[in-house]
């Protein structure tokens, strides 16, 4: 996709777990960042708060962050 300024960039799929609570909150985590994670009143809401942690984890700027990953073995 272009925008206007002619700067493309690309959407990409992320997954992840989420569920409700009995208050009705909305709780879940990205499933490569496991051990974090966040909250919404909603799901929309929630994907917001999930979409805010994948930019601040992939850049890499913040030390510890346990990931998972795949591995291929023959």
């Amino acid at each position: 996709m272009k925008l206007e300024s002619g700067i493309s960039f690309f959407l990409m799929k992320i997954n992840f777990t989420y569920w409700t609570e009995e208050d009705g909150e909305f709780l879940g985590y990205l499933n490569e960042y496991p051990d974090h994670w966040t909250q919404g009143e909603d799901l929309e809401d929630l994907k917001e708060h999930l979409v805010d942690l994948h930019k601040e984890f992939s850049d890499g700027a913040i030390p510890g962050i346990r990931r998972v990953g795949e591995l291929e073995v023959a």
